[in-house]
């Protein structure tokens, strides 16, 4: 109301400005001299005045009721917001039950529950509080794949009746997670023109996850917010950055785990803000069934990105038509065991990229075709003499990054 108050105030303090300056404007307009005094009140005079005073009562009652009228628009608005308040918090009641029934098919309806619901929070506090519940359920233990039966000793059809129970039961349990990865990616990369509700911004715990199925980020813009993927198990699935804009957000991905499927980060861009992966690893044979790490055609310009003392084993980490200008991306202390690091036709322009005491052990090495300044630390790490096979630009190995 103190607001109100101030902005009528100054509304009437020019209504009062605007009227004197017409009134001065027609005086002069009209080249009035003097007023006549007269020592008589004629008829037509005291009317004027008349009605003049009661303009002045109008203007002050409808003043008035302005105010009345806003303080009444203000009580609706918040007995609106608490019942849509009211209404949310029974919603919520209802889906979280869901979420923890024993029935894997109520549990699904609870999730697709909770997603509306974020979708029609009427605040972002309420919305981030529905965010934390499905990161929460992601986070909560669930039991493995109990696998075949052995062959050694033939099994008791109850033995295989109930086996084949727990794994129809893990395969349900396991398609609502899946589902909860998938809406997180869906409204994370949500554009205008969609009828759901972007959750960019929102905060997203997933520390400590089993990420085995796909989640797509592709398009996603992380520019607020702190997004967790520390500790994190990514053993499965495809999981996409791609066009994805990193750009004023945390993400971590400390010590997380890539020991399956793949990971792609293409045509990414990292403008500013924090992207870790310190101390992660990445573990996988071959590209196909182990973990794959691609950056190809992405842009680190001015972000700082860190892998220190993260560990490649076997893994296949791209990096072909990268751009690093202005970036920090740091692979100080990093291990590459087997596998394959491909820089090939990057540039590194006015960039601070460090390979400060990584470690190389056998695998290839490619920074064919790259333009601009060798990495700092990267010749001191690989050699000369060279103890796996690298690739580099001649003009390289006359310089001391």
């Amino acid at each position: 109301m103190s607001r109100i108050g101030r902005a009528l105030t100054l509304a009437f303090a020019a209504a009062v400005l605007v009227a004197g300056s017409v009134f001065y404007g027609l005086v002069v307009l009209l080249d009035f001299q003097e007023i006549d005094s007269t020592t008589k009140l004629d008829a037509k005079t005291l009317f004027d005045l008349v009605k003049l005073s009661f303009g002045v009562v109008a203007g002050a009652g409808a003043l008035v009721a302005l105010v009345v009228a806003y303080r009444r628009q203000r009580v609706d608005e918040a007995g609106a917001h608490r019942e849509a308040t009211r209404l949310h918090t029974e919603r919520f009641s209802q889906a979280v039950d869901k979420l923890g029934s024993d029935s894997p098919a109520v549990r699904l309806g609870g999730v697709h529950a909770l997603a509306g619901l974020a979708d029609d929070a009427p605040t972002q506090d309420l919305r981030q509080t529905c965010v934390d519940v499905l990161c929460a359920y992601l986070r909560l233990p669930f039991s493995p794949d109990p696998g075949d039966l052995p062959d050694s000793t033939p099994p008791t059809e109850e033995q295989r009746e109930a086996h084949q129970d727990k794994k129809h039961r893990y395969r349900a349990l396991r398609e609502v997670r899946h589902t909860v990865l998938r809406l997180i990616g869906d409204h994370y990369r949500s554009h205008r023109g969609l009828h759901r509700s972007s959750w960019q911004g929102c905060d997203l715990d997933l520390t400590g996850v089993t990420i085995d199925g796909d989640m797509d980020f592709g398009g996603a813009t992380f520019s607020s917010g702190r997004v967790s993927f520390a500790d994190a198990t990514f053993s499965g699935g495809r999981v996409s950055f791609a066009d994805a804009t990193f750009s004023g957000s945390r993400v971590y991905f400390n010590r997380a785990t890539f020991s399956g499927g793949a990971v792609y980060f293409s045509r990414a861009t990292f403008s500013s803000g924090t992207v870790s992966f310190g101390n992660a690893t990445f573990s996988g044979a071959t590209v196909d069934f182990g973990a794959a790490v691609d950056f190809s055609s992405a842009t680190f310009s001015g972000a700082k990105v860190y892998f220190g003392s993260a560990t490649f084993s076997g893994a296949a980490v791209w990096s072909g038509s990268t751009t690093f200008s202005g970036a920090a991306v740091d692979f100080s202390s990093a291990t590459f065991s087997g596998g394959t690091v491909d820089f090939s036709s990057a540039t590194f322009s006015s960039g601070a990229v460090h390979f400060h005491r990584a470690r190389f052990s056998g695998g290839a090495v490619d920074f064919s075709s790259a333009m601009g300044p060798a990495p700092r630390g990267l010749l001191a790490a690989t050699g000369p003499p060279f103890a796996i096979a690298v690739t580099v630009p001649s003009g390289w190995l006359h310089s001391n990054p």
